[in-house]
């Protein structure tokens, strides 16, 4: 968590973004409040007992797993325009919902997310990030 608080302070995102629970829970058990949280209620596809992050605005979309819906798409650009600490709960699954997340948040933002058995990943949402990940979803589309 030193090295992240580290990143924040060095950074100063326009916006803190988190996609999971473990990294959210992890994240706010240690005062740094991301502005809009994603999570789905499971770590590890296991359910788990809801974390106690809390926020302002509270939304609640359909995502299977392995899709990005639009509900989910539209509740996350709504989220980054909030300037309200915003929480999507995800029924489904949130993961694809990190690609949406960097694309639709502010430029200099942090989107953070988990990668099991590994730790804790941040991706700096800029044009190069954002071109990157555009180009990613135009290929899943062609799938």
């Amino acid at each position: 968590m030193t090295m992240i608080r580290a990143m924040v302070e060095k950074e100063k995102p326009t916006k803190i973004i988190t996609v999971g629970d473990r990294v959210t829970q992890d994240l706010t058990s240690n005062q740094l409040f991301p502005d809009v949280l994603i999570i789905d209620n499971r770590v590890m596809r296991k359910e788990i007992t809801p974390i106690s992050a809390t926020a302002e605005n509270n939304m609640n979309v359909q995502n299977p797993p392995g899709t990005i819906t639009d509900e989910a798409w539209q509740a996350i650009e709504t989220a980054m325009r909030e300037s309200k600490r915003t929480k999507i709960t995800v029924d489904g699954e949130e993961d694809l919902l990190t690609l949406v997340a960097v694309l639709a948040a502010p430029e200099n933002s942090l989107v953070f997310y988990g990668q099991p058995h590994e730790g804790i990943v941040a991706v700096k949402a800029n044009v190069e990030t954002k071109q990157k990940i555009q180009n990613m979803i135009e290929e899943m589309k062609k799938t």
